[in-house]
């Protein structure tokens, strides 16, 4: 397991899997240790994944100031990170919350990404967040399955602050609510770090306006991939995320929820592959995505 040393003199580790050309990749959750996105659905078989433990997280290490955990104080850390790595510019994705430090990233390093890809992202760096009617909205789609009944009262009332998390509406997180889903939900609690985490979108991490003017530097082609089940983001959340990049397309895996590489692996790896092998219009599916502002002929 390979290591490396900050700025502040915290030692964060990272895990290789796979082999071919190198993927940076930076987990959600927020702070959640990077054994959850597993090989990314069999990404692994064309990639070399380096999936980084951010600090407090996984095999990475306490950092002595906690307040080293806001999204913003981050960002020294992937560019550490890229450096050690010892690439000059790199392919980066990020899941989930991580895509609001992959976006700071690129505004303050938009020399040092070659293509960028947010999955099911949350925007808050962009001053846009997933609403409580968002996900009640996505919630309604699954009306039909069999544990709904369930699970949508006590998901309404944690959304409107009327009751705590509950483990029961975690299917609305999922396109499938079979064994893989099952168990991934399960190993949950013991990769995250809570109080990182509600450190992670501490006041003062984001400044949208001024990101928003940093991203016109950004050359690079960025990839924003939605679920077409969830919530956060549904996918006009996902687009007009794409819209903040110069050059940008959107994506949506039908039937997937906040995890699309488990819902369908193959769609999930054909067009992640098609984005970074540089075949930008390519869905891999005879369809074509075209960039963001501009509508088919």
């Amino acid at each position: 397991m390979p290591t490396f040393t900050t700025a502040d003199g915290t030692r964060l580790a990272y895990h290789l899997r796979g082999a071919g050309e190198t993927l940076a990749v930076l987990p959600g959750g927020p702070m959640r240790a990077s054994a959850y996105l597993g090989d990314l659905g069999g990404l692994t078989a064309h990639r070399r994944l380096a999936l980084l433990d951010l600090r407090g997280t996984g095999d990475s290490a306490v950092p002595a100031d906690p307040a080293t955990y806001r999204c913003d104080r981050l960002v020294d850390d992937v560019e550490v990170w890229r450096a050690h790595m010892g690439l000059e510019h790199m392919d980066l994705l990020a899941h989930s919350a991580a895509a609001s430090l992959a976006i700071l990233y690129a505004a303050r390093y938009p020399q040092r990404i070659r293509r960028l890809v947010l999955i099911t992202p949350n925007p808050s760096a962009l001053g846009m967040r997933a609403t409580p009617e968002d996900r009640l909205a996505a919630a309604r789609l699954r009306a039909d399955e069999p544990w709904f009944a369930e699970a949508f009262p006590p998901f309404e009332a944690w959304l409107a602050g009327e009751a705590e998390f509950d483990e029961v509406f975690m299917p609305f997180y999922y396109g499938r609510w079979d064994e893989a889903a099952r168990a991934h939900d399960a190993a949950t609690e013991e990769q995250s770090n809570d109080e990182a985490g509600d450190r992670y979108f501490a006041d003062g991490a984001f400044t949208p306006d001024a990101t928003r003017t940093a991203l016109a530097a950004l050359t690079a082609p960025v990839l924003v991939y939605a679920g077409g089940c969830d919530g956060g983001p549904r996918p006009y959340l996902a687009r007009r995320t794409a819209e903040a990049f110069p050059r940008a397309e959107f994506a949506v895996q039908p039937g997937a929820g906040h995890y699309p590489w488990l819902d369908d692996s193959e769609h999930f790896v054909r067009r992640t592959l098609a984005f970074l092998d540089g075949d930008k219009g390519a869905t891999g599916d005879g369809a074509v995505s075209p960039p963001v502002g501009r509508t088919p002929a």
